[in-house]
């Protein structure tokens, strides 16, 4: 019931090509082929993006002329409708001077030519595949290439109104990757080589911003945090959380009063340090001296983070930035985006436990998240409240960012489900995962890629769509097949 502090969005550019010698030869023909025109920007309208016109291209000199307007625009993804046979001279200065990934639609007006009536007008009405060959191998020989082709009907095709709102969803997560400020505060936990990432990659690979933070920018905004704002922010979490009683696991206990005000104080302090240094998100670890205000603090982060996580805005423990960076894509693409590993692992029922101690994604949990204290945090210091859900059942992806010997950023991608079923009250949120052909040879896949211990996990099956992001940031990508 957390709403999104930021609407998702993307803006692409759109514009179609064609012939000019067409226009004298065959009169009508543009008035028809520019109403087809509209009618396409209102199929990629309805996926919730914004729409930034350039109407006709059809001359070398006019492809110039555009293609300095989308420098000036910011757009995220390029739309090139081939609204009937065009020169590649109309599209190849675009394509080169313009670093955007750009996406050829082919969408037929009629499903096939009344061949009893059949005319050249028509045909050049309907002859949207006809250049898509010259452009992609113009492509090539730029030492470009078309991120992708959708072929199709202009009317009553799901299929291609899926491919458009694929490429619609993509361009909502370059829109807020490009510019994102991904802070990073404290340090790695100790020993996790898995986890270190120079920010000058990070910002290279991802065209992010990875501002440093001190420990003292969240306590400093900590000691200013009001009564009245605690209040307000317990009643939210009273509101979105169950606090039952604890069950098995000693280490838990029910929501203490005391531990319920602090994960609202420090709650309410994340809120203001988003806010005071403009964050899209942030991976942080802190342990501090026993008994500081920087531990009491920076342990209770936990439910802020879930919170802010539901908002939008993803928070990642244990100074990953990697896996940050995933769970904002995975939030822009709107499934989830949860912090996650593999936990013990099921042979009985061939599943694994996928979860974690640590942030969640309150929008794709089943049913309400738990709430218990923990009178001690597993391999950290520090106790108190601890979130608890199982996700969603259904389908679920995964996806882990991890480097490789030369420094460069893989994307790890991975699909399986999430069953209903008992998990462990530890307080840690875990759900069944069960993966193909079974979970023992997808998880040996899996490590074997060389991946960091974390990554997202998000409802529904998307990594064809997140292996296209990789391929637009120029990022090697592997999908595990079952």
């Amino acid at each position: 019931m957390i709403e999104r502090a930021k609407q998702r969005t993307g803006k692409i550019g759109f514009f179609s090509v064609g012939h000019a010698t067409y226009w004298h030869q065959f009169e009508g023909l543009l008035d028809n082929l520019m109403g087809y025109h509209r009618d396409t920007i209102r199929l990629v309208e309805a996926n919730g993006v914004q729409i930034v016109d350039y109407g006709m291209v059809d001359s070398s000199e006019k492809a110039f002329a555009t293609a300095a307007k989308m420098q000036q625009d910011g757009l995220d993804v390029i739309f090139c409708n081939m609204i009937t046979y065009a020169t590649s001279s109309t599209f190849a200065p675009i394509l080169r001077e313009v670093n955007r990934p750009v996406v050829l639609l082919a969408l037929q007006p009629l499903s096939r030519l009344d061949y009893t009536k059949a005319s050249t007008f028509m045909q050049l009405e309907n002859d949207n595949i006809c250049s898509v060959p010259e452009f992609t191998g113009v492509a090539i020989r730029f030492g470009k290439k078309v991120a992708d082709v959708i072929i199709g009907m202009l009317y009553h095709d799901e299929r291609a109104k899926r491919e458009i709102a694929q490429w619609c969803e993509i361009a909502k997560v370059l829109h807020d990757l490009r510019g994102a400020r991904i802070g990073l505060m404290g340090h790695v936990l100790e020993a996790m080589y898995d986890m270190h990432a120079d920010p000058t990659a990070v910002s290279a690979a991802f065209g992010v911003h990875v501002p440093l933070l001190e420990i003292e920018d969240a306590v400093q905004l900590y000691r200013q945090v009001t009564p009245s704002e605690i209040a307000q922010k317990e009643e939210l979490i009273r509101r979105e959380f169950d606090m039952p009683d604890p069950k098995s696991d000693p280490v838990t206990r029910k929501l203490t009063k005391e531990d319920l005000t602090q994960a609202a104080h420090a709650a309410v302090a994340l809120d203001k340090l988003i806010q005071a240094y403009n964050l899209t998100g942030l991976a942080y670890y802190y342990e501090g001296e026993p008994g500081s205000i920087q531990r009491q603090v920076v342990s209770s982060f936990i439910v802020g983070n879930s919170i802010l996580n539901a908002q939008g805005i993803p928070m990642c423990g244990e100074y990953d930035v990697k896996t940050c960076i995933a769970m904002l894509i995975m939030d822009r693409l709107n499934i989830g985006g949860s912090f996650a590993e593999f936990h013990p692992l099921d042979f009985e029922e061939d599943f694994i436990l996928v979860g974690h101690d640590g942030p969640h994604h309150i929008a794709i949990a089943e049913d309400k998240p738990i709430l218990r204290s923990l009178i001690k945090y597993h391999g950290k210091p520090g106790s108190g409240a601890s979130v608890e859900f199982k996700l969603k059942e259904g389908p679920i992806t995964m996806l882990g960012i991890t480097q490789t010997e030369n420094g460069k950023f893989r994307f790890i991608i991975g699909e399986g489900e999430s069953r209903k079923g008992p998990i462990p009250p530890t307080g840690n949120t875990n759900t069944r995962g069960f993966f193909k052909p079974n979970t023992r040879d997808f998880i040996k896949k899996w490590v074997l890629e060389g991946p960091t211990h974390h990554y997202a996990l998000g409802i529904g099956h998307h990594a064809e769509t997140i292996k296209k992001i990789a391929d637009v940031l120029g990022i090697d990508s592997v999908i595990i097949r079952g």
